[in-house]
């Protein structure tokens, strides 16, 4: 077992973890974060997408090791006083989810995409989001609310 301290969501953790478990099931299975969801294991499809020091990364693809002594934000650290972040308000006012199991990672990738471009066409958001995959929406939506979160300022 390995001593990690991580600061997630705005708290800060010590947990003994085992070397190779992933990031993404630390979250889930000990820290009870289940916004991040499981869904590849293989980093293919991004809904597992979280901030590592305000970078989007896929969690199955880092060890919780290598988390220790960073900061992690979660889907659930978004919003805050009871108010959504702006990008996951556009992405409920744009219809922007239809089964929702894409959606944490997709709204985690997008707000790191409008850190880097805060006014981005239609072509860079789908250039910006192809690491996350959607199976149900076609991306219509998706693309129409990140750039409505765009235009309100959504990269908070």
């Amino acid at each position: 077992m390995t001593r990690i301290t991580v600061k997630v969501d705005g708290s800060s953790f010590t947990d003994e973890v085992e070397p190779r478990t992933l990031l993404v099931h630390y979250l889930r299975e000990q820290l009870g974060k289940t916004g991040t969801v499981v869904g590849c294991d293989t980093g293919n499809c991004g809904s597992c997408t979280v901030h590592l020091d305000g970078r989007s990364i896929k969690s199955c693809s880092l060890l919780a090791v290598q988390a220790d002594g960073h900061e992690v934000t979660t889907i659930e650290g978004l919003g805050s006083n009871g108010q959504l972040h702006p990008m996951q308000q556009a992405f409920h006012e744009n219809h922007a989810l239809q089964c929702g199991y894409c959606t944490p990672g997709m709204i985690m990738q997008s707000i790191d995409l409008l850190a880097d471009n805060p006014d981005p066409s239609e072509d860079d958001v789908r250039l910006g989001i192809e690491g996350n995959l959607c199976r149900c929406t076609g991306y219509q939506n998706i693309v129409k609310a990140v750039r409505a979160a765009a235009a309100a300022g959504g990269a908070q």
